[in-house]
Parts: C-alpha cells; sequence; structure tokens
C-alpha cells in the first residue's frame, strides 16, 4: 500500500469534454436508482419530474423523459485504465449499471478531441484548482459540480472528472414557427422551428432524409457546419437507446426512395432547454472487488440547448474513490544534515576515480586557513 499510495500521490493526467449552457434554463436536479428501480426525478424546488438519466445507451427505459451522454461512461473508463486496471466488480454482486458500464460501449475516442476534457488525480484543493484552469482554459467554462465535493487533502481518495462540450450551428438557421402544443399530456405552448411551405429553398440542405415508412416512422438528420449530425427518429416503440440506434441504421439502409429533402416536405422540431443533475445510486457505497477502493459519490449533469441556430451542450460527471484499506505509516523523514564529521570528494563525470578528496571534523579552524 506505501508504493500505491506513493504512485496516487504522483498522478496528474488531462484531457477534454462537453458543452455550453443558458442562463434561462430551467434546473432540475434527478437521482437515479437501479436500472430496473430508479427514483423519479426532483427539480430543484423537490417536485417530481418523469425525467431520467442512464449509465449507458444500453440500460433499460423508464417511462417519461430519458437522457444519455457519454461524459460518465468516460470517468468509468478512467477509473478502470489508470486505478482498477480491470472491470469494476463489486464485492456482493455487480450492479446492472455497472455491467453496463464494464461493457465500454462509448469510449474518448467516439468524440473528437476538442470536445472533452478530463483529469484526475488524488482528494486536494490543489487538483480542484487544476480542473478549474483546465476547463477554463480549454472551453472558457466553469463547473456546476465541484463544489459538491469536498476537496480537503486526503490521500486516501481519488477524484476522477470529465466535461463534455460542444457548440455547433446548422448548415442554415432554420424558420421559427408557431408555437404549439407538444403531444397530448400537457396544453402548454413551446416553440418550434424547422421548414414550412413558403420557407426559403436554401434551408433544404439542412435536412437529409433516412427514410419515410408511414406517418409514424421515420427519421432525419439534420446537417451543421460542423462534422456533428442530429438524428431525429419519430417512433412509439419503447426500447433501450442501443435498439433505437440499430433500428434507424436497418430502416436507413433499406429505404430506396428519395432521401432528400424537397418542395413537397415539411420539418417541425421543438425548442429545448434543460439542466438536468443525477448521481448513479447503485454503484455508490460499494467495495470494488481485487482492489482497495470503493466509490463513495457520483454525480452526472446534462445542459442542453436546441433551437433553430444549433445545438450546445455541456455535461459533467464525476466520481470519487475512498480507499478502503488504511496506507501503512508514512516514510521516516531523511535529514541530511551535515554538521558532524564527514568526508568530500570532487571527481569529473565518467572517471573512476576523484580528483579531490576532504575529511571535515572541524570546519570553523578550516576556514580559519582560507582567511588571509
Amino acid at each position: 500500500m506505501k508504493k500505491l499510495f506513493g504512485i496516487l500521490v504522483t498522478l496528474v493526467f488531462i484531457i477534454t469534454l462537453v458543452p455550453v449552457s443558458s442562463a434561462c434554463h430551467k434546473k432540475v436536479i434527478i437521482e437515479s436508482e437501479q436500472v430496473k428501480v430508479q427514483n423519479q426525478a426532483k427539480d430543484k424546488h423537490g417536485q417530481e419530474t418523469d425525467a431520467y438519466i442512464l449509465a449507458t445507451m444500453n440500460d433499460n427505459m423508464p417511462q417519461g423523459n430519458v437522457l444519455w451522454v457519454g461524459t460518465f461512461q468516460i470517468v468509468w473508463n478512467e477509473v478502470i485504465d489508470n486505478l482498477i486496471h480491470h472491470p469494476i466488480e463489486f464485492v456482493g454482486g455487480t450492479t446492472p449499471t455497472a455491467q453496463n458500464l464494464n461493457k465500454r460501449e462509448f469510449n474518448k475516442t467516439d468524440i473528437s478531441e476538442d470536445s472533452y476534457y478530463t483529469k484526475y488525480g488524488v482528494v486536494s484543493p490543489k487538483l480542484k484548482k487544476e480542473i478549474e484552469n483546465g476547463i477554463k482554459e480549454k472551453f472558457n467554462e466553469t463547473s456546476d459540480i465541484l463544489g459538491a465535493f469536498d476537496f480537503t487533502y486526503d490521500p486516501m481518495k481519488m477524484f476522477f472528472y470529465a466535461m463534455l462540450k460542444k457548440d455547433f450551428k446548422f448548415l442554415e438557421p432554420f424558420d421559427k414557427l408557431t408555437e404549439g402544443v407538444f403531444g397530448t399530456k400537457s396544453s402548454e405552448k413551446v416553440k418550434y422551428f424547422g421548414i414550412k411551405s413558403d420557407s426559403d429553398e436554401s434551408l433544404y440542405k439542412n435536412v437529409s432524409v433516412m427514410f419515410y415508412n408511414t406517418e409514424d416512422d421515420y427519421a432525419v438528420k439534420l446537417n451543421t457546419k460542423t462534422k456533428d449530425k442530429v438524428i431525429l427518429y419519430r417512433t412509439d416503440e419503447v426500447k433501450n437507446f442501443n435498439e433505437y440506434f440499430e433500428d434507424i441504421k436497418s430502416k436507413n439502409k433499406a429505404f430506396g426512395e428519395r432521401k432528400y429533402f424537397g418542395e413537397y416536405d415539411r420539418l417541425k422540431v421543438p425548442d429545448i432547454s434543460l439542466y438536468l443533475m443525477t448521481s448513479f445510486k447503485d454503484v455508490e457505497g460499494r467495495d470494488i472487488k481485487n482492489s482497495d477502493f470503493r466509490i463513495d459519490q457520483t454525480i452526472e449533469t446534462i445542459d442542453f440547448k436546441m433551437d433553430n441556430e444549433g445545438v450546445k451542450l455541456k455535461s459533467e460527471a464525476a466520481i470519487m474513490m475512498n480507499a478502503t484499506a488504511m496506507p501503512g505509516p508514512p516514510p521516516k523523514i531523511r535529514y541530511f544534515y551535515f554538521d558532524k564529521d564527514f568526508v568530500l570528494f570532487l571527481i569529473e563525470d565518467g572517471k573512476k576515480v576523484p580528483y579531490y578528496a576532504m575529511r571535515i571534523t572541524d570546519v570553523a579552524s578550516l576556514n580559519k586557513t582560507g582567511k588571509k
């Protein structure tokens, strides 16, 4: 353990992450339990919502609004790669969330390096400052979550952090459409953007048709000024995110009709502005097999905005690790004080014998001989 903690104290690692926020966002705080037993979301006023953040795209789909972002997967991978060195399994049984995260279906290589930031190290005020400086320098951003963690110096704790950020524009700003309701559950009107009958033809290139099978089964791709694409899929089926994405790919491949967007096509998309926060309770407070650590605390946030001009996304995730075994006694301080008899040699580099030697037993008397 002495050696382990000595190594941990020297750890420094930097990478990157995430998107943008809006001052007018509605802030929502949610808590997530196991995949099969998730807590219902609560907003900042303690009111229940129907929103959930999943740890992976393979998690079961609960009812209501559901979101996923790869940020927590990135920090999970960092824990495995830089601390545990094997899939995270828990003493007493591995949870569904951990099992899905261990599949590592999302990795840093699945997003451009300029879109994420990561860092880990021994918990200390210095580490917190380094993270703050890192996201400021890379994204000109501040953190919404660092204040939720105790950064008092503790060599028994490790902190893993990631931010993911995206900010991109559509090829041309879409038209703003008339406000209207969304679905049948609410009569509250929301803002929409898209393409209507009298929209300029220049907007057509914003949209690529992936397939149109029925009035309730279709998908489009919104093109942007960067390599980012926005895929919109209309369906009533309840599946996990991985299954949805596989459906899109297979239906797109099978669709042989016109895939261009033209004058007889219309598009209507709602503006979205949200802020969500979650903790993955079913991986917290559990000792990790074949290691001296447990996961103490987890947080993930999603700050998302989409309107007629483009998309802004900012996400943060963090894991606080705690050592479960006490480290050995700290190394004994060694005092190399040459304040008693000692010997001095002078030797050239690469030579086998010195060219000068001294044995000193009385520095004061020696120094007197040097006075003129």
